[in-house]
């Protein structure tokens, strides 16, 4: 009971910093894009980017999560550190979107998809960048002996895992995934976008954890990668031939079109990652 002031002043700022946090995002997001978000989002109803700005925000949450159960001293170096690491976050957030630009989706323009076709397939993939990216950067801030070179390399080295994950995905199905997303087919936006998460919560596994040094950080961070590019693969197919053997995963993805399918392959990505994720350790 004789902490109970502090905790309460402890949980309240850090109440208000996220408000602010999520304000101080909202405004970044729209100095870093050509459009009108409130126009698109309450006058336009566009679906797309409300999609994307969903993962957005989710990956604001998680960094600010991530920095919050980082190293704790007093409350005022906590806001600090943790706004401090925020506000890193939301600028490396708006990079990882030019990136997804144009090296993810490198097909087509993510800004005519989303604002003038609308391509809420377009959208999940953007979805799913933001949250790979929001956990591969709260990943860097948990633990000790980092600081902000390690955040700003990890992430980087992050994109480089999702932007390799994108060709080898591309290669194990027999569709192109631009093409497909270009076309409109949510399906193929939606299983594709879930994956990056998967990926993502693999890579936060590799980039968290104390800082010890660049050799040993970097090698367990590549590990992790290249156990992401040959399991998630692996996973799919055991997916496709066994749990739905009756029906084939791609033909329901790029023929049909099928929303349901492309859930389903999200939604297996995502649980395999997080069970790797647990034992694993």
């Amino acid at each position: 009971m004789e902490n109970l002031p502090y905790e309460i002043a402890q949980g309240g700022s850090l109440i208000l910093l996220f408000m602010f946090v999520l304000l101080l995002s909202k405004v970044a997001k729209d100095l870093f894009t050509p459009y009108k978000i409130d126009e698109e989002l309450s006058e336009k109803d566009n679906v797309a980017l409300a999609t994307s700005m969903a993962g957005y925000f989710a990956a604001i949450t998680i960094i600010y999560i991530g920095a919050f159960l980082g190293p704790s001293k007093d409350l005022f170096q906590d806001l600090i550190a943790v706004g401090g690491y925020s506000g890193l976050g939301i600028l490396l957030l708006n990079l990882s979107h030019e990136i997804n630009d144009r090296f993810i989706l490198r097909g087509f323009s993510n800004v005519k998809e989303i604002i003038e076709d609308r391509n809420v397939g377009t959208g999940a993939v953007q979805f799913g960048s933001y949250v790979a990216s929001g956990l591969i950067v709260a990943g860097a801030i948990h633990g000790e002996g980092g600081g902000v070179m390690t955040i700003v390399v990890f992430f980087l080295l992050g994109q480089i895992g999702l932007i390799g994950f994108t060709y080898i995905y591309n290669w194990i199905t027999p569709f192109n995934i631009h093409d497909e997303i270009e076309q409109d087919n949510v399906a193929a936006g939606v299983a594709f976008g879930g994956t990056l998460v998967a990926v993502g919560i693999i890579l936060m596994k590799g980039a968290s954890g104390n800082f010890v040094s660049w050799q040993h950080n970097i090698s367990i961070f590549a590990l992790d990668a290249l156990l992401v590019f040959i399991l998630l693969p692996v996973v799919r197919f055991f997916f496709d031939k066994v749990i739905i053997p009756r029906t084939s995963l791609d033909h329901e993805i790029h023929q049909d079109k099928n929303l349901g399918a492309g859930l389903l392959e999200m939604t297996s990505a995502i649980s395999f990652a997080v069970i790797l994720l647990f034992v694993m350790g």
